[in-house]
């Protein structure tokens, strides 16, 4: 992912992209969802939040998403307390239409930053493939 972007709006002003990459995958995770799923960007919107995200907070996410923008992004969060439920909201955004949101708590980004310092590239591929799937396996 490069070429990050904060605060970046979109619709005149109207709403805001917390962050967005662009995707220059060609392997690993990007770039197999770059072969299956609209991503040519990736958004992130970030929560400082402990307990539940609900259903406003992926609302927000998905309609940033546009078959021009991308279909694909993340949601950081300090911590969720029924991570199961809200996987399950972005199951249920995702087999509408409404694309593929994939959350992350504190303690996965340190998983990921963890494999990313050891080179384990196939740790990482494993881990984010993995979430991807609750949404759509």
């Amino acid at each position: 992912l490069t070429s990050p972007r904060l605060e970046s709006p979109i619709h005149d002003g109207r709403k805001r992209l917390d962050i967005i990459f662009a995707n220059m995958a060609t392997d690993a995770f990007f770039g197999w969802l770059a072969q299956h799923y609209s991503s040519s960007n990736i958004i992130v919107e970030c929560k400082n939040y402990t307990g539940d995200v609900g259903n406003p907070e992926l609302d927000q996410l998905t309609t940033r998403f546009s078959p021009n923008r991308g279909r694909v992004g993340f949601l950081l969060c300090r911590t969720l307390d029924t991570r199961a439920l809200f996987v399950q909201r972005c199951r249920d955004a995702a087999n509408d239409g409404h694309g593929f949101v994939i959350a992350l708590e504190d303690a996965d980004l340190s998983t990921l930053v963890a494999a990313r310092r050891d080179g384990d590239s196939k740790a990482l591929f494993a881990f984010l493939k993995k979430r991807f799937d609750e949404l759509v396996m």
